[in-house]
């Protein structure tokens, strides 16, 4: 009876010994290695056709683990395909991993790469859940054929084509020395996280070909889809530093940027550090043309809807002709700032002597909170020359005249531009019928033939101000 007594105690410590082993792990603390945070399908497709990776997950408990759930987070729509231990699907829920075991989860990309309505980078992600943990694998995919490049160096003198659209990713430099040439038509799309430095010379040389985009050069966020394409801060910006020399961009768009262009450091010649001809600067979040102590030429130029259209500090020497600074606060950006911001030092009370000429231009805002459009910045020991010829201004305070030079402007009058709507964020700069704008320009001024969009400016008694000029017949 002992002997019986004695087996059956042994059987009955290892059949709950077993059970204990065969129960799942439910701490929080539980541990999970997954075999990769992201999926990057880096192969330029060229014509229909899928690919596909693979990662493991892998119980590294001595005990089960329960997988409460596994979500493909674009479900059906997405297209990213998975398949989880044999089984194909978008969620997955109580999948069961045994003690020190792993299973395998494959994902599938199938694209079609000439369907221009997609954003060139793809992106859904892989939830997984358990024991009150959630962990993601991100998934990215190229969407549509371009030229990709991941951190570039352009160490030699290049140009790049229109044959494609370029894409950005990851940060890129033009070093001293060196020149990038940007034929017309090209567009050039941006990563979140990758900033543009020349460090040597950015020549950017657009043209028009009727309306629209078209000739023009793009400067604009890599997501184009729905309704990232319209959000500001979506790339850092164009940074010029102090070693760049002779930057030329004609006839390009930059938009939806955290900033602009950043402008810093003079030349040790008389040409501009960069020259801005025909260029269109829109919804971007912080500054759109921001100098620092340098050297800008601006003409017929758009700046519009920023969070401080233009900023310039610590002196310098700039000039704007037949330019339009204007914002109206709406949705993305609000209008807290003034458009047009000029200091002969900074924050760090660095000072030079400030030069700055407007001429035929608007500085303009409404729907928000700033009552000067001009804001001006006077250090003591430097010199502060500023000199507005013909200009359209918004300021409820009157310019210090001590400060500034006034010719022939017009203050604090609507431009009645031809269609403002914020709630659609459709805007229409030009001018309409009755613009305080139309025929106030100076004929005696630095005289252009033609306006931001190639219209004749050949009516010497009739010149506008801003950078359109009013169609007559």
């Amino acid at each position: 009876m002992r002997f019986i007594s004695l087996t059956c105690t042994l059987g009955l410590i290892l059949f709950f010994s077993n059970c204990k082993k065969e129960t799942f792990i439910s701490s929080k603390d539980a541990s999970l290695t997954i075999g990769a945070d992201t999926l990057h399908f880096d192969t330029v497709l060229t014509s229909v056709g899928s690919v596909t990776q693979s990662f493991k997950i892998f119980n590294t408990n001595d005990q089960k683990l329960l997988l409460s759930n596994v979500q493909l987070m674009g479900g059906s729509a997405s297209y990213f395909k998975l398949n989880l231990d044999g089984s194909q699907g978008t969620a997955f829920s109580n999948i069961e991993l045994a003690a020190n075991d792993s299973i395998y989860a494959f994902v599938t990309v199938n694209i079609n790469p000439s369907a221009t309505q997609l954003p060139f980078v793809i992106r859904d992600s892989i939830k997984i859940e358990f024991n009150g943990n959630t962990a993601f694998v991100h998934l990215e995919a190229y969407g549509r054929n371009a030229f990709f490049l991941k951190d570039w160096v352009i160490n030699k003198d290049t140009t790049w084509t229109n044959k494609f659209p370029i894409v950005l990713l990851g940060n890129m430099r033009v070093d001293s020395g060196v020149v990038l040439n940007i034929n017309s038509d090209t567009k050039i799309y941006v990563h979140a996280n990758s900033t543009i430095n020349v460090n040597g010379t950015l020549n950017a040389i657009g043209k028009i070909n009727g309306g629209g985009d078209s000739g023009r050069i793009v400067f604009q966020g890599d997501r184009l889809d729905y309704p990232y394409k319209y959000y500001p801060s979506s790339w850092p910006g164009i940074n010029f530093n102090k070693s760049s020399i002779n930057n030329v961009l004609t006839y390009c768009i930059i938009k939806n940027a955290y900033q602009g262009v950043i402008v810093n450091g003079l030349t040790n010649n008389s040409i501009p550090k960069i020259a801005l001809n025909e260029c269109i600067f829109d919804n971007i979040y912080d500054i759109a043309i921001s100098g620092n102590n340098t050297s800008i030429a601006a003409r017929n130029c758009l700046i519009s809807n920023s969070g401080s259209n233009v900023s310039l500090t610590s002196g310098g020497d700039y000039t704007f002709d037949y330019c339009t600074l204007v914002s109206f606060g709406n949705s993305f950006v609000e209008h807290k700032k003034p458009v047009l911001t000029l200091s002969n030092t900074n924050t760090d009370n660095i000072s030079n002597d400030l030069k700055c000429t407007l001429n035929n231009s608007i500085v303009y805002g409404d729907y928000g909170t700033v009552d000067n459009e001009i804001s001006l910045n006077k250090a003591t020991g430097k010199s502060f020359n500023v000199t507005l010829n013909n200009v359209l201004y918004k300021s409820k305070t009157t310019l210090d005249v001590s400060s500034v030079t006034t010719n022939n402007c017009i203050s604090n009058q609507s431009p009645l531009f031809v269609n403002i709507n914020t709630a659609n964020r459709n805007y229409n700069f030009r001018l309409g019928n009755g613009s305080p704008c139309l025929a106030a320009g100076n004929k005696t001024l630095p005289l252009l033939n033609y306006d931001l969009e190639g219209t004749p400016r050949d009516k010497l008694d009739s010149l506008d101000i801003g950078c359109y000029q009013f169609f007559r017949k």
